[in-house]
């Protein structure tokens, strides 16, 4: 019967044992929250690559002025790149029509680490909704792994976060879930009890201003992020990730 499984860091699952599953990768800070907006803003795809000089190969490979270059290492802008890791960089004007070839510390690896799923999603608060209205239609048939991303191989309190708002959308008997799924749906509904959105997108940005993520970006000077990222159904895609074609698409087209 298929289940719903919930892994804390990409590490506590083989890369092969997601073969065949839906996969959903969640990276609140910043990650996953950065390639949504990036493809709600008009770009054609994102490309993430697992190192530097990856990313920098394939920008190449897709010609002048076809794509933008993004992406960080310790949460800073990559000398030479043209847009960092923030969510708020990747505006219309900067990637509409255009490609993103992105790499990250901890995201992009993870998208990476599901290459094998039949069907890899992306998701952050803010395609909450949109994300567990498409796993909806596929919770009775396919196995679903929600894998969360972590930071440099510690479990982050946000990513749980979002993965426990998932499980609790869903609403499947416990016996579907294993037991970071249950941790993660309890940590959830404590954060969202009797909360109207305004109060929980302010206690979403509190919690994630406490957490490791979340004081390393206000250490950095990025705090605005932090409260983007808490904007909960701010977007309305579900980005899917071809790990053939190595691009993430805005999923419109299975709309």
């Amino acid at each position: 019967m298929p289940s719903i499984h919930v892994y804390f860091l990409p590490e506590l699952v083989r890369a092969e044992a997601v073969a065949g599953s839906c996969c959903v990768v969640i990276d609140v800070l910043r990650a996953t929250t950065t390639i949504i907006e990036a493809l709600a803003a008009g770009a054609a795809s994102v490309a993430p690559c697992l190192t530097i000089e990856d990313a920098r190969t394939r920008h190449a490979e897709f010609g002048p002025d076809a794509a933008v270059l993004g992406g960080e290492r310790g949460g800073r802008p990559i000398a030479g790149f043209d847009l960092g890791n923030s969510p708020a960089e990747y505006t219309n004007t900067r990637v509409s029509g255009r490609a993103v070839v992105l790499t990250t510390t901890n995201g992009t690896k993870a998208l990476v680490h599901c290459r094998a799923a039949r069907e890899i999603l992306v998701a952050a608060f803010i395609n909450l909704s949109a994300v567990t209205e498409n796993l909806c239609k596929v919770a009775s048939t396919q196995t679903i792994n929600i894998i969360c991303a972590g930071t440099d191989g510690i479990i982050t309190r946000e990513d749980v976060l979002m993965a426990g708002a998932i499980v609790a959308g869903l609403n499947l008997p416990e016996d579907l879930l294993n037991d970071q799924a249950l941790l993660a749906r309890d940590a959830w509904l404590e954060v969202a009890a009797d909360r109207s959105a305004v109060d929980l997108a302010a206690r979403l940005t509190e919690v994630m201003r406490e957490s490791r993520g979340g004081r390393n970006l206000i250490e950095i000077g990025m705090a605005a992020d932090i409260e983007l990222a808490a904007r909960i159904d701010r977007q309305a895609i579900t980005p899917a990730y071809d790990a053939k074609r190595g691009l993430i698409t805005s999923g419109e087209e299975r709309a």
